[in-house]
């Protein structure tokens, strides 16, 4: 591995550093995706000492988890949604030399295929306007294809994540599947193409599905990252769309938004005011790591302070900051099929929170 000991490289040096050897790969419209913090993220991770294993509790993407890998680290890439389980199979634990040559092929013949409409065109094209019906015939006639080939697992969800990323560049919102837009987006009239999705190469990683308090439970790593959600916002409601594509289990749906009837049932303590602190407090005290990286933003539902005060129960913490572009949906337009404009502007930037914590007395490189 690739991690000084004696004389630490400049912050920007390492940050230059963690843009090669490989841009990290396009993916889907996500609001919870750390793209913009992948060089400060890996600069972090770069200054700590024999640092092997990393195990990514809340993957979402696998933004993080594909450019770790990227970068030599073994990853774990672990979220309990469906659709990130899918990707973290392609991105974080799908051997590129095994796997690309067939998932090629199916692509190829995907885009030859017509359309068929069926659950997906008739409930997010038609009840809603997520997507045209011309692509959602197409995404019904792959997706029917997919579900009927009985294919490895590495390759199905190679072709899954090529299915979702297809159609997240000619869907009709601003990226969140909690409503659509007024007026069709311009990409929405183009046609549904698929893409071999860019694998990475680097150590092979694993991808789980598991609740992170059971996952936590599993074998150490050297370092766990954790992003986990930190208001109100839930992954589940925010990218439903996404969630049935994968599972393709054709469920009941409900409201303007046609959200998957368990997003009513969906509970998590990270999504409560009132449970967060004690929910990651717990979480943090049953972590076995030497090190701890914990990305957080300052409109979350846990203060710095108290995030400090639980993190540095286990060792020694230092914290960076990263200003940018709060997301901002009503900014551009959300509008309700009645045509009225929903959601009103707050603040218009954040700060992301880096914590790093070196557990069991151990020092930080930059403490040091």
């Amino acid at each position: 591995m690739r991690h000084p000991e004696a004389r630490l490289p400049s912050g920007q040096n390492l940050a230059k550093k963690a843009r090669g050897p490989q841009q990290n790969p396009s993916m889907i419209k996500y609001i919870g995706s750390k793209r913009k913090l992948i060089a400060e993220l890996l600069a972090t991770v770069q200054t700590l000492p024999k640092v092997e294993t990393v195990l990514d509790l809340f993957s979402g993407t696998s933004r993080v988890g594909s450019a770790l890998r990227a970068h030599g680290y073994r990853v774990t890439a672990n979220d309990h949604n469906a659709y990130a389980y899918a990707l973290a199979q392609c991105y974080v634990a799908a051997d590129p030399d095994r796997w690309t040559t067939a998932a090629s092929e199916h692509i190829g013949r995907f885009n030859q295929m017509l359309g068929e409409p069926g659950y997906f065109t008739r409930t997010y094209c038609e009840e809603a306007r997520y997507f045209q019906p011309k692509n959602g015939a197409r995404v019904d006639a792959i997706r029917e294809a997919i579900s009927g080939m009985s294919l490895p697992a590495p390759l199905e969800a190679i072709l899954l994540v090529s299915l979702m990323e297809a159609a997240d560049r000619v869907d009709s919102t601003v990226g969140l599947q909690m409503a659509y837009l007024k007026q069709w987006a311009p990409r929405a009239y183009n046609d549904l193409s698929l893409r071999l999705p860019e694998l990475v190469r680097g150590p092979a990683g694993s991808a789980c599905m598991l609740d992170a308090f059971e996952c936590v439970r599993g074998p150490s790593h050297d370092l766990v990252y954790l992003d986990p959600p930190y208001n109100q916002h839930k992954y589940l409601n925010n990218y439903h769309v996404w969630e049935s594509l994968v599972r393709w289990d054709k469920p009941e749906v409900y409201g303007i938004a046609r959200k998957r009837v368990d997003c009513r049932q969906y509970d998590s303590p990270f999504n409560s005011r009132t449970r967060i602190r004690s929910a990651f407090e717990a979480l943090v005290d049953s972590i076995d790591a030497r090190y701890l990286v914990v990305s957080f933003s300052d409109e979350g539902y846990v203060t710095e302070a108290e995030l400090r005060a639980i993190l540095e129960r286990r060792g020694p913490t230092a914290v960076s900051r990263v200003d940018f572009r709060r997301y901002v949906g009503a900014q551009i337009g959300i509008y309700n099929p009645a045509g009225i404009k929903t959601g009103k502007v707050g603040h218009l930037r954040n700060q992301e929170l880096i914590f790093t914590v070196a557990c069991g007395g151990g020092q930080l490189p930059a403490l040091a």
